[in-house]
């Protein structure tokens, strides 16, 4: 059972005897508490792995692959909060409370357990069973509590919270050796790298002499290509770890790329 979809604020997930991968742009802060199992997660060129009773922050704007991993004929549950543009800004009226540096902490935190964050995570059971999940003025107030709770117990936040700004333009190389494994579209590239679409095409072709599509999947290509002949990595098992969605497709720009089917390198 998940009541994950792009319009909820609080989200449920739970399921039993299987893992789930997947990958998403994380578009909003989040925070985040596992509740039973375990989950291990890749941002950029990071991975880290968590266990039940631990509670995460994860910062907007960043690219996530994840494996949720159920217990032994048990279950996998996570409760997640996100905080809203909208919200924050209006928070941020209310209680004229503004950015007033850089925010320079890392784009994922382990949040020490204490008990304001631990009572925070047991007052919404509701959304458990399901009772709050359609009450968008608890939501409201619930989304607001979480903000004030992590101004309270990490302080520092406070300048990446209000920080309303888009994503600053950063180093394109770098961005892209780090990235180009994720399923994003080009327009979520460029915005997260802080460029407008004309301009992260531009210094893409500058830098890398290829258009985003064809370097992105000539990179994939390359990875799956060592991990299936130096490796001997099962094609089944490469194909969705270096960025592509579909098997067949994959099959054929393998074998366009490289003159032989992946099953046959």
């Amino acid at each position: 059972m998940e009541n994950n979809n792009e319009q909820s604020r609080i989200l449920y997930s739970c399921f039993s005897n299987i893992n789930k991968e997947g990958e998403r742009l994380i578009r909003d802060h989040v925070l985040s508490i596992i509740l039973t199992g375990s989950q291990i997660v890749y941002l950029g060129d990071k991975t880290y792995e968590f266990n039940a009773g631990d509670i995460r922050f994860f910062r907007k704007n960043q690219l996530s692959k994840f494996i949720k991993l159920s217990l032994p004929d048990g279950e996998f549950k996570s409760l997640t909060v996100q905080m809203d543009k909208e919200t924050l800004q209006q928070f941020s009226i209310n209680h004229k409370l503004y950015m007033d540096s850089s925010y320079k902490g890392e784009n994922l935190l382990l949040l020490r357990p204490n008990e304001l964050l631990n009572k925070y995570f047991d007052s919404l059971s509701p959304y458990i069973d399901g009772a709050g999940c359609s009450n968008d003025m608890l939501t409201e107030l619930k989304v607001n509590e979480a903000i004030m709770i992590l101004l309270q117990t990490n302080p520092e936040l406070k300048n990446l919270l209000f920080d309303f700004s888009d994503p600053g333009k950063i180093d394109l190389e770098t961005f892209m050796n780090r990235n180009y494994k994720f399923n994003a579209n080009i327009s979520q590239f460029a915005y997260l790298s802080g460029r407008s679409l004309a301009s992260f095409k531009r210094d893409f072709e500058r830098i890398f002499n290829s258009s985003p599509n064809r370097w992105i999947q000539k990179q994939r290509l390359k990875d799956a290509y060592v991990l299936i002949k130096e490796k001997g990595h099962k094609v089944s098992d490469v194909y969705m770890d270096v960025g592509f969605n579909d098997l067949s497709h994959f099959s054929f720009a393998f074998k366009k790329e490289y003159g032989t089917a992946p099953t046959k390198v």
